[in-house]
């Protein structure tokens, strides 16, 4: 179930990291993992709600901190879903009860990490709260896609 799990959870981070680059051909910024990285490093160190996460002091290795965040946090979804749907559920997964998860993950990320960085509550700081809001549920959805895939796999 662990590895399965784990499995899961690469497969949707990368099938996300996939989805952003497409965007990119677009012209939407690819993101910026350094920034989250530097949240965690300044998580370690006590502080978790900035007023501007790019105003703070820069913490060593943050790129390949934020990297290791998204990833890290990808796979922990994957373990908590697999444990909490069970082996009847990896025997004959379906999509449905996968994608109401990963989107309810979203709230991780719209109550903790972004308001932590200083872009307000679900990205309300941010010069379009909305596009962020949709763009972050549509990502998620691809995310259920990938870790999908991966059980499937």
């Amino acid at each position: 179930m662990i590895a399965t799990g784990i499995v899961m959870g690469i497969a949707g981070t990368l099938a996300m990291d996939i989805w952003a680059y497409l965007l990119t051909l677009l012209g939407q910024p690819k993101p910026n993992w350094a920034m989250p990285g530097r949240w965690l490093g300044h998580v370690f160190r006590g502080r978790v709600f900035h007023d501007d996460i790019g105003a703070t002091e820069p913490v060593a290795g943050e790129l390949s901190l934020g990297w290791a965040l998204h990833y890290g946090v990808g796979v922990l979804y994957g373990v908590v879903f697999v444990l909490l749907a069970g082996p009847g559920w990896v025997a004959d997964p379906t999509f449905l009860p996968l994608w109401a998860f990963s989107i309810l993950t979203i709230a991780a990320g719209w109550f903790l990490l972004v308001p932590g960085m200083g872009l307000g509550w679900a990205a309300s700081k941010t010069p379009n709260p909305w596009k962020v809001r949709a763009m972050g549920l549509v990502a998620h959805t691809v995310f259920a896609l990938g870790m999908w895939v991966g059980v499937l796999v």
